[in-house]
């Protein structure tokens, strides 16, 4: 099960005060030493925490999978076209928007994604859409050529009792469906040290991506510390 530590958090401290730290790049060190397998990024377009000098030094030394988060517009299939990192995960985005809201409406935009889609695989990046967990969402990800899905685990993480019981079937049955259409299959949005366990054991899960709550754990405990004792939550089970 990989583990991908998304570092916005940090940048967007940094941010508050418009100074050099923390730096999201130190972050992404610690968060390797503590166990994790990949480094995502959000590169927005109106650059409000990570950018662009963020994403040229974590390309330049990220010794694991580096996946760069990003819209589905000309100047960011530009921008990893020129940077090359190992997977680009599309996303939608809102200029508003705390974080992201939910899934990328792969059909409502088909003919954007494909390119793009094209475009990023033919630099031999592979390409991963954010989705909600709807069977549609997986069929039109299939159609545009994606190598894999994240599914939106938000509406999993708000909900408590029958009703996360509810999300977490939906959540699994997106990832069957993925597996069973050739995709493979992550995950992601909202989890944390209680709810994570559950989505880790789904079967045909190849990663998570985890930010908020990692960060926030990392403020009271260190973020090696953090990233180790999510990465261990992450492989309960595992060989």
């Amino acid at each position: 099960m990989i583990l991908g530590v998304n570092i916005d958090h940090v940048a967007t401290l940094r941010q508050a005060r418009l100074g050099a730290e923390p730096d999201p790049v130190m972050a992404a060190t610690l968060a390797i030493l503590g166990g994790a397998d990949g480094i995502t990024l959000h590169l927005r377009e109106d650059r409000r925490h990570v950018n662009d000098r963020d994403l040229d030094m974590l390309r330049g030394f990220v010794p694991v999978e580096l996946n760069l988060e990003m819209a589905a517009t000309d100047e960011m299939v530009r921008i990893a076209s020129k940077k090359l990192p190992d997977m680009v995960t599309l996303v939608p985005e809102k200029r508003k928007e705390l974080t992201t809201e939910g899934g990328l409406d792969v059909r409502a935009n088909m003919k954007t994604v494909k390119k793009a889609v094209r475009t990023l695989r033919d630099k031999g990046i592979a390409v991963s859409i954010f989705i909600d967990p709807v069977d549609s969402a997986v069929e039109a990800s299939k159609e545009v050529g994606a190598d894999m899905v994240e599914i939106h685990t938000g509406g999993y993480a708000n909900k408590k009792g029958p009703g996360q019981a509810k999300e977490l079937i939906r959540v699994q049955n997106s990832v069957k469906k993925a597996a069973g259409l050739g995709l493979m299959a992550n995950a992601g949005h909202g989890l944390n040290y209680v709810n994570v366990v559950d989505i880790a054991a789904l079967p045909d899960l190849r990663g998570l991506y985890i930010g908020h709550s990692i960060i926030a754990r990392a403020v009271l405990v260190g973020l090696e510390r953090a990233v180790r004792e999510m990465k261990a939550l992450t492989c309960r089970g595992c060989p």
